[in-house]
């Protein structure tokens, strides 16, 4: 007989390894893609001994072949949704998929898919991401997540290297200079995925993209503060709410509300909230509303965190209108101003007393020309944290810097107008107006 021969000898109390089933198990798990077959004695059961009973003939274990080495001239769509679902056990087809050949000072064939729906633990930054790592197709590690950084947690695919040693481990990953070409070459072919959906004319695709959106979008925001160098690629896949089309739906781009923008409006204004219907009721949109200015809502829990990282694009500065005090740059003429000046002087009396009755409770009071049909609203500083953020530390049992805030009252409202005449209730009027505005 041609070839070799070894013998293996286990150790005592590990006979679950002389089980037929055990070995196919393993074989299929580690050897299932490479190019020579792998052959058994078949085993059948025997009616009359009651027993399994190994046949003369041989059987192979392995499928001896890889999609992903195939051209992609030979595979069809359908070979490639059985093979996503094979993969990741998900009964439905994938979004996108790309199988992509690399070749240079690393050489590595890589097999991306999309899924069309989250998995239950998408929210669980320490589950391992969905991308197994092969080495000359024979099957190295499940959740190879030194492979995809985490905001792509949800991808699932084949990474096949022909650079990486048989023996490498998890810790050797992390210092590789290969791994780390293989993951910024995974990133941009998902991102590359991504924008052809975004930005494509075909309704099919566009469909699609907005089914990854509702599923993905969130986890894609951590991008933006976890890979600066697609920081710029990140910011034009993602998609939000405005005041626009007044929808929960998160369709608007950044560049859709830049087309979009006034003439004289040189930022892109964004309001935050804990919830849609929040943000869209909020009080700081009156005067935007007003002007017809579009306004971004933002409602979702990464959104605070995401803005820290980012506070421009394509030159327009991301301004929100519930922090510092209101400029709207050329959007307002000359007249407005110099009528907002005066009132201030008329009004300086009163703030003076309103900050006496609340002095433990704002940082001061100012006039504001934000509102048009409410009487009142809190506002944060320019550099600290808005009050929506402060709401979700607190929530989350988290230390929040101790701040106040600022209150901004209409000057054209009828109750500021008779608080400014009533002596006999000031205080209680004032602190419902800072109750008012507080609750809103």
């Amino acid at each position: 007989q041609r070839g070799t021969s070894i013998t293996m000898h286990l150790r005592e109390g590990e006979d679950d390894f002389l089980s037929t089933h055990k070995l196919k198990s393993i074989i299929r798990k580690y050897s299932d893609h490479i190019s020579l077959p792998i052959q058994m004695n078949k085993e059948e059961w025997d009616a009359d001994k009651k027993e399994q009973v190994i046949k003369d003939e041989l059987e192979s274990i392995n499928q001896s072949s890889a999609l992903w080495a195939r051209s992609k001239s030979e595979i069809t769509e359908e070979q490639y949704n059985e093979f996503y679902k094979h993969l990741s056990h998900d009964y439905e087809n994938p979004l996108c998929y790309s199988l992509n050949r690399v070749e240079g000072r690393s050489e590595f064939t890589q097999l991306l898919y999309v899924p069309a729906r989250a998995p239950f633990d998408l929210w669980d930054r320490n589950k391992r991401g969905g991308i197994k790592l092969y080495v000359k197709r024979v099957f190295i590690m499940d959740d190879a997540e030194q492979l995809m950084p985490m905001y792509l947690r949800f991808v699932t695919g084949v990474i096949d290297s022909t650079d990486l040693p048989l023996n490498v481990s998890r810790e050797i990953l992390q210092e590789s200079r290969d791994v780390k070409v293989i993951r910024e070459s995974s990133t941009k072919r998902v991102l590359s995925m991504l924008e052809e959906l975004a930005n494509s004319d075909d309704e099919t695709k566009k469909e699609k993209y907005r089914t990854f959106w509702a599923q993905f979008g969130q986890v894609l925001k951590e991008g933006v503060g976890e890979d600066q160098a697609n920081q710029e690629r990140i910011l034009k896949l993602l998609r939000f709410a405005s005041t626009h089309s007044d929808s929960a739906e998160q369709t608007v781009s950044l560049a859709d509300y830049i087309s979009r923008m006034k003439e004289g409006q040189d930022k892109i204004y964004y309001v935050t909230g804990d919830s849609f219907n929040a943000a869209k009721n909020s009080p700081h949109l009156e005067i935007f509303r007003k002007k017809g200015v579009e306004v971004l809502l933002l409602s979702d829990r990464v959104d605070e965190w995401m803005l820290s990282f980012f506070t421009e694009f394509d030159g327009k500065q991301m301004t929100s209108v519930a922090k510092g005090g209101l400029d709207l740059g050329n959007l307002s003429d000359e007249n407005e101003k110099k009528e907002h000046e005066e009132t201030e002087k008329n009004f300086k009396d009163l703030l003076d007393r309103m900050k006496a009755a609340l002095e433990d409770k704002v940082k001061y009071v100012r006039v504001t020309f934000r509102l048009t049909d409410s009487p009142a609203c809190l506002v944060s500083d320019e550099n600290e944290l808005s009050g929506n953020l402060l709401r979700m530390l607190k929530a989350a049992g988290q230390q929040a810097p101790d701040t106040k805030p600022i209150l901004e009252i209409n000057p054209e409202h009828p109750l500021l107008l008779k608080l400014k005449s009533d002596d006999q209730h000031f205080d209680e009027w004032t602190q419902v107006l800072f109750d008012q505005a507080l609750l809103a």
